[in-house]
């Protein structure tokens, strides 16, 4: 009693300081509490339940969630949100023996109260800082209700658009990604835990989960170390020395190893070379489910191999708490390994603040202004219609204008007393709750805050213009009964806006498809509604790349949208009208087929590489299908047109510790102002290993208004040309290298350099 007593003093002593004091105080405190802890409340401390809440408050198949905690078995909870709910069960964890708080999690994936576009539209932005701004609103919104931790970014590189959760990341390019998830890190975590509006942030799913086989969820990862450092990694190394508060297991095996129980991921590179010292926590049930991977004979096996491998919380499987404390008793887990896994759960808690105060994020009067806050539905708003790509705006059927943008265009237009007619077509024209996309929540009043297509358009249209409607065909429809409808809408009008699609629910975890094309006759109806000779304006919303060969083809104007959240249908309408202008830029190439699968920009060249497009001649290459993605990584469109000068190198040779520096200039030379994103590849010639064609290592957002032409300096080093050899260093090598800079991966000037000795 009298080791309890003092241990307890030591708390409130400690806690009683300076806040400089107590953070260089922290890991004492850890230890204090650590100290009067029994090993079944160690075990507790690993323990994460789903919060399944009732009337008479959380209860489970495994009995009373509310004992446990008062028990000390509960950690963390995921899925209690709202300053009642966490309210209520602090409070019985405030009865506990130690009264150690409780974390609440959630996924908090691009918004909470307010939606933001998905993060694969985000990532279309290449607007790190409007990225980062949008984790900040999330992390403020959620942190009002009680929320602890998000359960976010995920961070995994995705080349198969096959993969349902391609829209949790940031696409297919370790740079790219690793400044976005750097960003988000960054935006969650705000000025730093123990921040009323700070959330902990969660690198997820470590690792490689993007690369399921076939694109399919939980599938097999199976691939060399040398691209798992090179390409997969990156961005989990950015996303920890981001400071992100924890990590999050993934689904799959690694090269046979579920990630859940791998060693080397957790303890050797994260824990060990990374110096990582936040927890990691299991995906839910993953602990469990590496008996169905047929690693571990049962949950008391794989509670150890868990345990041991540095996997500190157990998210759903019931595992550690069933059985751990055995574990340790036999000696199979030390005592070290549960120390050491809750002294990093605790050392949050106390970053949190909670140990102070464990109620400081359950504030009525915080959660009712962040609402329905005003600067954060701009925000949203003005990521939103940074999102938007625009992939082709040629000119109208030969007549010599484009489509695109509609209030600046008199050819589109009735001119004099009769009024313009628009169709607006298509089965998401009147669509509200898609326009929120996967891993959103859904409110009572979302019908009444969220515009629908039609609702913006008809905002925004010329006083007196009329707009006819025509749905055409359901999203998943084989009938065409509704296309004598929409044919005979679009026979009436001026012009086409078409708006076509997934639902939201097709994209997102479990939602892996074989199929990628425009689903059900959606392309059908496009066909029928060009077939009537009208200017057609196609809008596709969607959570990851489609295929929609002949839209791309024959279609004059195409913009994708993806998910944009909240304000969408306002960014869609402002972009259609001219009063925006698109510089959105595609972070995942587009495949032609599903046979090109897994595609992407920065691949290896091959012994017989083909010469071009239409080179079949014993070269690796299709003989049914062009090599090239429909859509390019880096493309998109804007309604000026922006002309790049050669590129000038201030030396043609480097050393270490020289700087190269490469200059263009890139003009306005269209009739819009607007904004286009520089960007800089390079490609190693020879190397010890084979080296992609190209590698994205820089960009820049550069805004011009039309005439304007500015230089732009990219400055590189040996530091920036480094990869993994054969022996996973991280080295530079003498050689010849391409420099490119253009506004795609596929559109680029070019210029070589070397490295010397």
């Amino acid at each position: 009693m009298k080791k309890k007593i003092q241990g307890l003093l030591l708390i409130a002593v400690l806690s009683a300081l300076p806040a400089a004091a107590q953070r260089k105080n922290i890991d004492q405190k850890v230890d204090s509490v650590l100290k009067l802890m029994t090993l079944e409340e160690k075990v507790g401390q690993m323990n994460q339940y789903n919060g399944d809440w009732a009337a008479t408050g959380p209860i489970t198949k495994d009995g009373d969630k509310q004992n446990q905690i008062r028990q000390g078995k509960i950690g963390s909870m995921l899925n209690v949100t709202g300053v009642d709910h966490t309210r209520t069960l602090q409070e019985i964890a405030m009865q506990s023996r130690l009264k150690i708080p409780l974390l609440f999690g959630q996924d908090v994936i691009h918004g909470y109260r307010t939606i933001f576009p998905l993060p694969l539209g985000e990532a279309a932005s290449w607007d790190i800082e409007a990225i980062e701004r949008s984790a900040r609103v999330a992390a403020t919104e959620a942190s009002a209700v009680g929320i602890h931790w998000t359960f976010a970014p995920m961070v995994d590189i995705a080349r198969d658009p096959r993969w349902g959760r391609v829209m949790e990341g940031a696409g297919e390019d370790p740079y790219l990604g690793s400044l976005i998830a750097t960003a988000r890190v960054k935006g969650f975590q705000g000025k730093g835990l123990g921040n009323v509006d700070a959330v902990m942030a969660c690198g997820k799913h470590f690792a490689a989960y993007g690369a399921a086989v076939a694109g399919r969820d939980y599938n097999s990862v199976d691939m060399s170390l040398r691209q798992l450092h090179e390409v997969y990694l990156p961005p989990f190394k950015a996303a920890a020395e981001a400071g992100a508060a924890t990590f999050m297991n993934s689904f799959n095996d690694l090269n046979g190893i579920p990630a859940t129980g791998n060693k080397y991921l957790q303890r050797d590179l994260l824990k060990g070379q990374w110096k990582f010292n936040g927890f990691v926590v299991s995906d839910w049930g993953s602990v469990g489910e590496m008996i169905n991977h047929g690693y571990s004979k049962d949950n008391y096996e794989a509670a150890m191999q868990a345990s041991n491998a540095g996997s500190d919380m157990d998210m759903e499987s019931r595992s550690y708490i069933q059985h751990l404390v055995k574990l340790v008793k036999e000696g199979k887990v030390k005592m070290a390994v549960i120390d050491d896994a809750v002294r990093r759960i605790l050392k949050k808690k106390f970053e949190m603040g909670l140990f102070d105060d464990p109620f400081r994020y359950c504030n009525e009067q915080r959660e009712k202004a962040q609402w329905n806050n005003e600067a954060n539905l701009q925000a949203s708003y003005d990521m939103a219609k940074k999102s938007i790509v625009l992939l082709k705006n040629d000119p109208v059927n030969n007549l010599g204008f484009r489509a695109l943008p509609l209030k600046e265009n008199p050819a589109m237009w009735m001119q004099g007393n009769t009024s313009t007619k628009i169709a607006l077509i298509g089965p998401l024209v009147k669509s509200v709750k898609d326009h929120l996309g996967f891993w959103s929540y859904d409110w009572k009043d979302d019908t009444a805050r969220i515009k629908t297509l039609w609702d913006a358009v008809k905002l925004k249209a010329e006083p007196g213009a009329e707009l006819l409607y025509a749905k055409g065909s359901g999203i998943m429809d084989t009938s065409r009964a509704g296309f004598a409808e929409a044919v005979n809408v679009a026979s009436q009008s001026n012009f086409v806006i078409m708006y076509v699609g997934e639902e939201r629910v097709f994209t997102g975890e479990a939602k892996s498809k074989s199929n990628i094309h425009l689903p059900g006759v959606q392309e059908e109806l496009i066909k029928a509604v060009m077939a009537t000779g009208k200017p057609v304006i196609v809008i596709i919303g969607a959570g990851r790349p489609l295929i929609f060969n002949w839209t791309a083809e024959h279609v004059p104007a195409i913009l994708y949208t993806w998910w944009l959240g909240t304000r969408g249908a306002d960014a869609i309408a402002d972009v259609l009208f001219g009063d925006y202008n698109p510089s959105g830029k595609l972070p995942i190439s587009f495949p032609r087929a599903e046979g090109q699968i897994p595609i992407y920009y920065n691949h290896y060249n091959t012994g017989r590489p083909a010469a071009n497009d239409s080179d079949m001649n014993y070269v690796s290459a299709y003989i049914d299908l062009r090599n090239s993605p429909q859509y390019a990584f880096g493309h998109g469109l804007s309604y000026t047109k922006f002309a790049y000068s050669d590129i000038t190198l201030n030396k043609k040779t480097i050393r270490p510790g020289d700087k190269l520096e490469a200059k263009m200039t890139v003009t306005n030379a269209g009739k819009y102002d607007g904004e286009e994103v520089v960007q800089l590849y390079i490609r190693d010639r020879v190397g010890s290993v084979v080296r992609p064609v190209k590698e994205l290592k820089g960009f820049q957002k550069v805004w011009l208004k039309k005439g304007e032409r500015k230089v732009i300096t990219f400055t590189l080093t040996v530091e920036d040309l480094r990869f993994y050899n054969e022996q996973l260093q991280y080295v530079y090598e003498p050689g010849e290298f391409n420099l490119y800079i253009g506004g795609s991966s596929a559109d680029v000037k070019e210029v070589s350099f070397q490295i010397v000795k």
